[in-house]
């Protein structure tokens, strides 16, 4: 790799590490890279419609200043001078932070999210906010702010959601590393529909400043990428304590150091898997690949038992504990600018609007009950493995509350027969992570979801990169016409 053979491309293609070590033998500059990104942006969005807002000036300005770092040997972290980009509802120092909403279209936060304020100080560089449903309220990627963002290897199907800019930007090389969120699959979605990286961390392990309710959370701040590697490197900027967050009280920072290369990780391993939950469908193309994951994973010394008794069907206390929060956050909104907000968002509100308070603590009680069944599984298994979605990416005008079809048949709901394995770890903590694992038929990206034993996050890390190691299921949509 030299400064001469080295151009926009395949300055795009490279990973975080990749450019962190071109950095620290000088074979790259951070300002070279920053610049490649833009050009490639540039190219791009009007295709990926992924950003929503820049920051050209900003990040030039802290390119050079991280160039100065590795050339006197002080670089702040390993990702100085590495691009990043951050979901539109992730607050962000005089950047616009619009949540995907007419109504803040001209927001501009006086201070950063916490993990941004991280990212920062190790110097990573801020190009731009990538796009999400409004307030990411849907597993879609549109909003009345910017229209839609399609998939990176198809325009005719959706990039998932709410983190679809994100997931797209990564999957593009508009930048290595997104900061993202996850409210009941908001990363791992994305990242099975546009083939790329996608972790859900334990409860606590990244501090969320702007949750509004931080002792029932169920969201969570993440990182999106295009390898293990370069997840296991935002991990160690990202976590760690604070007292924003009393998830986070006591877990230290550098549990992420040197899980990559730990080959062997998955030997003997107790691996449980689950098709579907019962009564739900899954695609044959899904099934196809899951089934050929599972061989990857017994060839990589694993231990597999099928768990023919996880019912983790969540929807009923989903649809309490979840639309509850909406209408407390969005009812006094919705009275005023209701005309110009997402129509889906204004049908959650009204799912909740009869819920009574016993109704949603019987919910709570059945959150605690879930955790514990959970937990109970990390008692017999290491790990447990579904399908991150029972379907491949939909078609790009998807209705939330429509039917969607797999396979010709038709269902009618969303949720619980797409991606009804996402949601239970959101609200039992444990970690989970989606990982590339093959293609249909029509070439879209198939993800394997990997979960943990709460606070397991760094194991079940070396476990992914084992996977995806052995997998090499990663195709590049660099290489897929985009160019």
């Amino acid at each position: 790799m030299t400064q001469a053979t080295l151009s926009e491309h395949s300055i795009a293609a490279l990973t975080a590490r990749q450019l962190s070590d071109g950095y620290r033998h000088r074979l790259l500059s951070p300002v070279e890279v920053v610049g490649a990104t833009f050009e490639r942006i540039g190219a791009l969005q009007p295709r990926l419609n992924c950003y929503l807002a820049l920051c050209e000036e900003t990040a030039l300005a802290a390119a050079r200043a991280s160039e100065a770092r590795w050339l006197h040997g002080e670089p702040l972290s390993p990702l100085d001078g590495v691009p990043f980009s951050v979901k539109d509802i992730v607050n962000t120092k005089g950047v616009r932070t619009t949540h995907g909403s007419v109504v803040y279209a001209d927001n501009l936060p006086d201070s950063d999210a916490l993990a941004v304020a991280r990212m920062r100080r190790g110097g990573a560089v801020l190009v731009g906010k990538t796009t999400t449903s409004e307030f990411g309220a849907k597993c879609f990627t549109d909003a009345p702010l910017f229209g839609r963002t399609p998939n990176a290897w198809s325009r005719a199907h959706t990039s998932g959601g709410s983190s679809g800019g994100a997931a797209v930007a990564v999957a593009a090389g508009l930048a290595p590393l997104a900061i993202a969120t996850d409210g009941g699959g908001s990363t791992r979605i994305p990242a099975a529909c546009n083939g790329v990286f996608g972790f859900k961390q334990s409860l606590g392990v990244v501090p969320h400043s702007q949750v509004q309710d931080a002792f029932s959370n169920y969201t969570y701040v993440t990182p999106m990428t295009r390898t293990a590697e370069d997840t296991a490197l935002m991990l160690g900027v990202l976590a760690g304590e604070d007292p924003c967050d009393p998830w986070s009280m006591g877990l230290p920072a550098d549990a992420f150091a040197g899980i990559t290369g730990a080959h062997g990780a998955l030997r003997g391993c107790r691996v449980g898997f689950a098709r579907v939950p019962k009564g739900r469908p899954v695609a044959a193309a899904v099934a196809a690949a899951f089934d050929a994951a599972l061989a990857l994973l017994q060839d990589q010394g694993a231990q597999l038992h099928e768990v023919v008794d996880m019912d983790l069907d969540v929807e009923p206390i989903w649809r309490v504990i979840n639309h509850t929060s909406w209408r407390a956050r969005f009812t006094d909104l919705a009275r005023e600018h209701g005309a110009v907000l997402t129509p889906s968002l204004l049908q959650q509100l009204a799912l909740a609007r009869d819920v009574t308070a016993n109704e949603y603590q019987a919910a709570m009680f059945a959150r605690t009950a879930l955790y514990r069944r959970v937990a109970d599984l990390f008692t017999q298994y290491d790990f447990i493995v579904t399908p991150t979605l029972n379907q491949t990416a939909l078609p790009v005008d998807q209705d939330l509350f429509g039917e969607l079809e797999i396979d010709g048949v038709r269902y009618p709901q969303v949720r619980p027969n797409w991606f009804p394995w996402t949601m239970p770890f959101n609200l039992t903590g444990h970690p989970a992570v989606s990982v590339p694992c093959g293609w249909s038929p029509a070439g879209l990206p198939i993800g394997l979801q990997m979960v943990g034993g709460f606070k397991q996050d760094a194991r079940l890390l070396a476990a992914a990169w084992c996977f995806e190691s052995a997998c090499a299921a990663g195709r590049s949509p660099l290489l897929a016409g985009l160019d």
